[in-house]
């Protein structure tokens, strides 16, 4: 690399640092970058919250062609979610380069308008991205880097057969990056991930600042044990895993009866329900979130200091990944088992666990400090965070320390509001317009039974 073109790169991952507002690379980034840029086969093994998705980002972008005008990289993905995420890092990085996501659960015709002009970066599911080869959507003949992230849990969804057809029809690929916060998985023969550069991060970000305690319930059915669990929480956010759907949402239900609003996410919810639920969770309208193990990685949400499991995993690897969600890199985090007095703890599980007596009897946890407004006009309506930050200002006669986490989209947003002037905003802005246009603002749908 010239010396010019250093100086070129360098100011840029000073601009894109910024835009992310991160102040430098860790370890594993630097590491990471390097390897990707020179190496043709790179496997990278971090845990949850290292950082990945930034540390293939970086090296992608100095690879990528301003005068080629097809798809030049392919990120395959196990879920709609983690695909969202890498293309909301992208778009925040400020490249210039054009990304698209394609996901199943929603009208595939959208994804054909945009890949009519095709992405630069495409990132997509196992089995959407099948389909639109199928119906040769876009050329792959430009495609020279590949990247599988959370590879691990793609395989373990069962994706073989479609990670199998994509790979096989990209004729001039160059690069493999593979990527995964678990260290003991086997890498299919049809990647072709001929010698490549190891980098193993899972046991140096290990660290003792993860307490793990045993909550014995005397009742099979555990509920009244996390019930009081979470009231000793001092109202502090919680995620509570699940193994199956159907009981994230009667837990979920009984908790609200009991007072406790909660909300639940698992796979089989329609898209919008689940992206809502999230913002929700991301923006503290609620605290405590039941889930399956789609939560475990992947997803954008706060770390937290708490982590429930009402049951275990089959898999150590699962309930490592579940624990990931607290206690990252140098934070502290406790994780719980509720275990019914005369259960049989998985092998995975030490002996002489601490065992944590709950007290019963603790108040009902704080209600949420917002609520969620929904907006119906997002990126493609013009609309960006100044625009709504000044319209709920101005017209809504809000103070600025009222508003909380503010999410735009291409076609929707959604703001955090205090709860206590809700009400007022709602009224003042009834009739109003922003930017010359009238929005439907309202309180967004919930997936949850809201408590009175």
């Amino acid at each position: 690399m010239s010396y010019l073109c250093k100086m070129r790169t360098e100011s840029q991952q000073t601009k894109i640092l910024s835009n992310l507002a991160i102040d430098s690379l860790n370890e594993m980034q630097i590491a990471a970058q390097d390897a990707i840029t020179k190496e043709q086969n790179v496997l990278l093994l971090s845990p949850t919250g290292s950082g990945k998705t930034l540390a293939f980002l970086l090296p992608i972008l100095q690879l990528l062609d301003n005068n080629i005008t097809k798809v030049q990289c392919l990120i395959v993905v196990p879920s709609r979610e983690l695909a969202l995420q890498i293309e909301q890092v992208w778009k925040k990085m400020g490249t210039g380069f054009k990304v698209n996501v394609c996901y199943g659960g929603h009208a595939i015709e959208t994804e054909l308008k945009n890949l009519s002009n095709p992405p630069a970066l495409l990132i997509g599911t196992p089995g959407r991205l099948t389909d639109h080869l199928e119906r040769k959507s876009f050329d792959t003949s430009a495609i020279k880097t590949l990247v599988l992230d959370e590879f691990d849990k793609s395989l373990q969804l069962g994706f073989q057969d479609e990670m199998n057809t994509i790979i096989g029809q990209l004729p001039n690929l160059q690069k493999r990056v593979l990527l995964s916060a678990t260290s003991d998985v086997e890498i299919p023969d049809f990647v072709k991930l001929k010698s490549p550069v190891t980098l193993d991060y899972i046991e140096e970000e290990r660290n003792d600042t993860l307490a793990v305690k045993l909550v014995l319930s005397p009742e099979k059915d555990k509920i009244e044990s996390l019930f009081f669990l979470i009231c000793s929480l001092n109202s502090e956010p919680a995620l509570i895993f699940c193994n199956h759907r159907e009981v994230t949402e009667r837990i979920s239900d009984l908790l609200n009866k009991k007072g406790i609003q909660t909300g639940y996410y698992h796979g089989g919810m329609d898209q919008d329900d689940r992206e809502r639920v999230l913002v929700q969770f991301r923006n503290g309208s609620l605290n405590y979130l039941v889930t399956t193990d789609l939560a475990a990685r992947g997803l954008d949400i706060p770390e937290m200091n708490h982590v429930i499991h009402y049951h275990l995993p089959a898999k150590e690897s699962e309930f490592t990944h579940r624990n990931g969600r607290t206690a990252r890199m140098h934070a502290s985090g406790t994780a719980y088992i509720i275990q019914f007095k005369e259960e049989k703890a998985p092998d995975y599980i030490t002996d002489g666990l601490d065992i944590l007596r709950v007290p019963i009897g603790k108040p009902l946890p704080n209600r949420p400090e917002y609520q969620t407004i929904y907006v119906s006009g997002g990126k493609k309506n013009k609309l960006n965070k100044s625009d709504i930050v000044g319209f709920f200002l101005q017209k809504g006669k809000l103070d600025k320390f009222d508003l909380g986490l503010i999410e735009v989209k291409d076609f929707i947003s959604f703001v955090a509001v205090r709860s206590s002037v809700v009400k007022n905003l709602l009224g003042n802005i009834k009739d109003e317009k922003m930017k010359g246009k009238k929005y439907k603002i309202e309180l967004a749908r919930n997936v949850i039974k809201r408590v009175d």
